[in-house]
Order: C-alpha cells, then sequence, then structure tokens
C-alpha cells in the first residue's frame, strides 16, 4: 500500500489516504490536498513538498485552484538560460540567495557553505568512482558522470560542469512574496512522523489481505501517532524517551476527572516522568 499523510508545520497529523501500491506517488497529493480543503472548508493552504513530490503540472493544477506552494526544484533540469542566471547572479557566499520570476513561479535559489562542502565532497567520490570503471565498460551503465559517444565510453564533461555550478546551491519554486527557506526546512517534520509510525508505533508490516482490515489498521496507527505527537509537543520530548519513562513505571495514582475520585496503585512514579505528565495536564 502506499499511504499519503498530510501534517501541520509543528508535525502535527491531520488527515491520511490509503492507495494501492501501485500508485504513483506524484498522482496522490492532489486528491488528498482537494479533498481536505472542500471537506474543511478551508480558506487559506499553503503546499510544502520536496521535488520529488510534485511535477509542473501539478504546479499548474495548484495555481488554477488558488493553492499556495512551496516545492523543491530540480536544478539539474533547468534551462541553461536559467542554469546561466543562477550563476550570474548568485553570489558563492553562506546564506545569499536571489528570487527568479518563471513561468511556474518564483524560483528561489540560496547557497550554503555546509552543503557546498557535501555537495564537493559527493560528486569527487562519483567523478573517482566513474573513473575507475572506465576500464570496465560491462559495470558502467548507471555511472552518473559516464557517457557513451560513438560506442565509446567517456567522462562527460558537461555534466561534471554543470554539476560544479551547483554545488552548495539550492532551489525552490513558489507563488509566495515573503521568505520560505524556513517553512520549506519544516518538512523534516513529516518525515520524523513517518519514521515515528514505522518505527516506533510498528505501522508496518501489515498482515492483512483485505481493504477493510488494512484501512482498520491504519486508522489505529493514525490515531495511535495523533496522542503521539500531542504528547510530544506538550511533554517537548521525543515519543520514544516518553515511554522509555513510562515502562520503568511500577505505581501510579491518577484522578478520574468525571468522578473526582483518585485511583490509587502502589508506588510513586519517577520525578522526571511525574513533571512531564504534570505538564501535559496543565496545557491540556
Amino acid at each position: 500500500i502506499l499511504v499519503a499523510l498530510m501534517v501541520t508545520h509543528d508535525g502535527f497529523p491531520i488527515a491520511y489516504e490509503v492507495f494501492a501500491g501501485n500508485t504513483f506517488e506524484g498522482h496522490t497529493m492532489l486528491p488528498v490536498i482537494q479533498s481536505f480543503i472542500n471537506t474543511h472548508k478551508v480558506q487559506h493552504f499553503t503546499v510544502v513538498a520536496d521535488a520529488a513530490m510534485i511535477s509542473t503540472a501539478n504546479i499548474t493544477t495548484l495555481q488554477s485552484a488558488n493553492i499556495n506552494y512551496i516545492v523543491g526544484a530540480r536544478l539539474g533540469n533547468v534551462s541553461a538560460q536559467l542554469l546561466d542566471d543562477i550563476n550570474k547572479n548568485l553570489l558563492r557566499e553562506d546564506g545569499r540567495m536571489i528570487r527568479i520570476k518563471t513561468d511556474i513561479g518564483y524560483l528561489i535559489c540560496s547557497f550554503s557553505q555546509q552543503r557546498y562542502k557535501k555537495d564537493k565532497y559527493e560528486m569527487e567520490k562519483q567523478i573517482e568512482k566513474a573513473k575507475k570503471l572506465l576500464s570496465q565498460p560491462s559495470k558502467t551503465s548507471r555511472i552518473k558522470f559516464l557517457k557513451t559517444r560513438e560506442a565509446k565510453i567517456m567522462l562527460n564533461e558537461e555534466l561534471i560542469e554543470k554539476t560544479t555550478n551547483l554545488l552548495g546551491v539550492k532551489g525552490y519554486y513558489t507563488d509566495i512574496e515573503e521568505s520560505i527557506i524556513e517553512r520549506y526546512h519544516d518538512l523534516y517534520k513529516i518525515e520524523q512522523a513517518f519514521r515515528v509510525s514505522k518505527s516506533d508505533l510498528k505501522t508496518r508490516p501489515i498482515f492483512h489481505f483485505k481493504e477493510e482490515p488494512i484501512k482498520l489498521h491504519l486508522l489505529i496507527c493514525f490515531m495511535a501517532l495523533a496522542v503521539s505527537k500531542h504528547i510530544e509537543i506538550k511533554a517537548t520530548t521525543s515519543i520514544r524517551s516518553f515511554l522509555t519513562k513510562c515502562s520503568k513505571v511500577t505505581d501510579a495514582r491518577m484522578l478520574n476527572k468525571i468522578t473526582k475520585k483518585e485511583i490509587r496503585m502502589r508506588a510513586e512514579i519517577p520525578s522526571d516522568l511525574r513533571q512531564m505528565i504534570s505538564k501535559i495536564s496543565r496545557q491540556h
């Protein structure tokens, strides 16, 4: 199966959909968004997604539906003219950025010295691998910096030059006027939500074969994810840390808020966990 999960800017899950496993993920986002907006009568909505999740056609659909967007840009696929504009106008200084108007919104490019070091290391490692494999034609079919010309395998110097020009540069497409890079970086929260659901909550593997039990399984996991994220936000700690402390509890005292009666168990909750629970209760 394939699961589409929607979270708020702080990572709290608010909607999900289940699709057949052979569904292309790029076709799942827009139906989920439209359904959510229509169901909840949302007036202002901004999609934040990485480059793998959205295409030019999807951006056009978002524009026609008056939905704002912040999406990653595949700079390796931009036109030669646009690439030239980036190289001429973007200063290679940490934190520098430029904004270029395009047919699918503003292209914002930023430069990071830390990203430059990482990109340069990866590029040099791939080039070194390509050079080593030049003498082994049977193993070079998917090597990035190699190309074939007239039945001869050689280094792709044009691609190396293009990649060098983009070292340390990250691109984003958006229709929003203000700065959007910090909002794009919030994407890690949905990656974290998937990681928590798959590991801590053990969403998978799923040992069901019919559609209804599978959807019920995902509903239970989604509810557990919402509860765990609520605990994380209120207790300002990870759910794994919270559960580790809970596993040490052998005795506790709890108050039934309906009957106002105390339920007594034998000993005490550890002080650090008691502080977390107290904090959640006060905020709730």
